[in-house]
């Protein structure tokens, strides 16, 4: 069972904490203007109000002549005339008081307000008119905040309607300093709201409006605990068993996605069944990669479409205790005089590797199991060697000699000279399209990219599999590796140290396997083994086959 990290055990850092609500400044504006179009229509009046903590900081407002008439209906409605304004200063002076009251937008300064996209839009015309930059604070709006939080006790979330709602002291008039004092309210009591949802930082503050209102909001409590950091989780149901794993670069962030921005099919259910979340903080986005692979296997958890899947993973096989060597796919990789590449995602992926293989080399392609002192050439050629794209030792039509060295150019290429597969292809592709028949080019094109991309991933493999203990810096840290495994503990220590390496990669190592694999290629570009250099083959051996728009045969 996963376990945090005891809180006697670390002091949470500004990243685990993230923002907390109450070192955010909130700086609260409203506006009245002469119209709803910020292009045509211009400000009459500025209001904005500035909290910490619950402390009020400050307060601006200013009468804003808007150098043009004011309708009628605005002045019903405001009560602000046009003999009001005529002596108040223009837009251009009173920008840049009211910048300086704004602050400059930094980690902790919010801008906030009702339906605040509408006076940020007239106060970016107008800052944009005056030669300044459009204004980048982030922000918080109390509409989509309460419609994810009180949009079934209300009829409607008119500001009036919400200050009625949570008695607000101040009374919203359409006068801008009112109406920024009653929204500042109005924000406070939906923030006290959010806390009984997890929400105590400013990044979940942000988040919530795009959380969707299902039956399971009331779960994103569950999220309160988790802390901004790598690591992997585990959602379960009412009976303690594991319904998904997972793995996140920030815990917090992950976990409360699910209720927002995730739109996978089965996401609802999964939050419906979900009554507890077990989380592990890891060091490193490595360790929490790998640990969820060896979750998900453990476990199997029924919304990981993976669960499972590496029960399905086959090996392409070069039957080399065969008289005459074919090949052949299996599900377990068992004989140690034969080679194998794999294992691939699923025996689909598997044949067509093994087609690739068999259109660059002849190998025989009938399944007749020969003995050694079975006799040669009483056997018909199969129809593979009657079209001429196969050998045929089983009827003696190709000699034991010449079938040899067919195998040994099989074996050259898995072992580490894979332009003995991919040469021929390629140059059959470009003798294909040069004879304009762009089919047949295509089909060799695309078994040539699937087979240099599991050439590729086999010496990608079998080099960080060769190192012995492989010892690497990480994040003020030490990474250790020990046959491709990532060891987090004794038990991977034991576990490694009793790897058959003879073998090619178990069904349930593979996926860890390639990970680290891909981690290591990334940071080293030389290992050591045995105190002697091994060169470590990168992607860039393929160059030419474009490997990473190949079918994947791997995970």
């Amino acid at each position: 069972m996963l376990a945090p990290e005891p809180e006697s055990a670390r002091q949470a850092s500004f990243d685990d904490l993230g923002t907390p609500l109450s070192e955010v400044t909130f700086v609260v504006v409203d506006l009245e203007t002469t119209g709803g179009s910020p292009s045509e229509c211009a400000i009459t009046e500025i209001g904005a109000v500035k909290y910490r903590a619950g402390e009020c900081l400050g307060e601006f407002q200013t009468l804003v002549n808007p150098g043009m008439p004011i309708p009628p209906m605005i002045t019903f409605l405001t009560g602000i005339t046009e003999a009001m304004v005529t002596p108040a200063p223009r837009i251009d002076e009173v920008l840049p008081a009211f910048l300086e009251f704004l602050g400059r937008a930094d980690a902790a300064t919010v801008l906030g307000g009702h339906n605040v996209r509408f006076d940020v839009s007239f106060l970016d015309t107008a800052l944009v008119a005056n030669g300044y930059a459009r204004l980048p604070h982030r922000r918080v709006d109390t509409i989509g905040l309460a419609r994810r939080l009180v949009r079934d006790e209300v009829p409607n979330l008119r500001l009036a309607t919400l200050a009625r709602h949570f008695r607000t002291q101040s009374d919203p008039i359409h006068r801008a300093l009112a109406d920024a004092r009653a929204t500042l309210e109005v924000l406070h009591a939906l923030l006290e709201r959010a806390g009984t949802l997890g929400v105590l930082g400013l990044d979940d503050l942000l988040a919530l409006p795009t959380i969707r209102m299902h039956p399971s909001v009331g779960k994103l409590r569950l999220t309160s605990r988790l802390p901004r950091r790598p690591g992997v989780y585990l959602f379960r149901d009412r009976g303690g068993r594991v319904l998904y794993a997972g793995k996140a670069t920030n815990l917090r962030t992950r976990v409360r996605s699910y209720f927002s921005s995730e739109d996978r099919r089965k996401v609802p259910q999964l939050l419906r069944e979900m009554e507890s979340i077990d989380y592990r903080v890891c060091d490193h986005a490595l360790e929490a990669e790998v640990r969820e692979i060896r979750l998900i296997q453990r476990h199997e958890p029924r919304f990981n479409r993976q669960a499972k899947a590496w029960r399905r993973y086959a090996y392409l096989e070069l039957t080399l205790h065969e008289r005459f060597p074919r090949l052949a796919v299996v599900r377990e990789a068992k004989c140690p005089a034969a080679r194998y590449l794999g294992p691939f995602r699923s025996r689909s992926g598997a044949l067509a590797v093994a087609e690739a293989i068999e259109s660059a080399v002849p190998l025989r392609r009938c399944t007749r199991r020969i003995g050694r002192q079975a006799p040669i050439g009483c056997e018909a050629p199969c129809v593979p060697a009657q079209l001429g794209v196969a050998a045929c030792p089983c009827s003696g039509a190709t000699g034991r000699d010449e079938y040899a060295a067919i195998v040994q150019r099989v074996v050259r290429a898995l072992d580490d000279a894979p332009h003995e597969l991919v040469g021929p292809l390629e140059t059959r592709m470009h003798d294909l399209a040069t004879v304009e028949r762009f089919e047949e080019a295509a089909l060799t094109r695309d078994r040539l990219r699937v087979l240099a991309r599991a050439l590729e991933r086999q010496q990608l493999v079998n080099s960080v599999r060769a190192v012995g203990a492989l010892r690497l810096p990480i994040d003020g840290g030490e990474l250790v590796i020990a046959g491709g495994r990532l060891v987090l503990d004794d038990h991977d220590a034991e576990v490694a140290s009793g790897l058959d390496l003879t073998l090619p990669p178990r069904r349930d190592e593979i996926d860890e396997l390639l990970v680290v694999s891909r981690w290591v290629v990334r940071h080293v570009r030389t290992l050591s083994l045995d105190s002697q250099p091994a060169a470590f083959v990168a992607p860039e051996a393929f160059p030419a086959y474009e490997p990473a728009k190949a079918a994947r045969p791997y995970r």
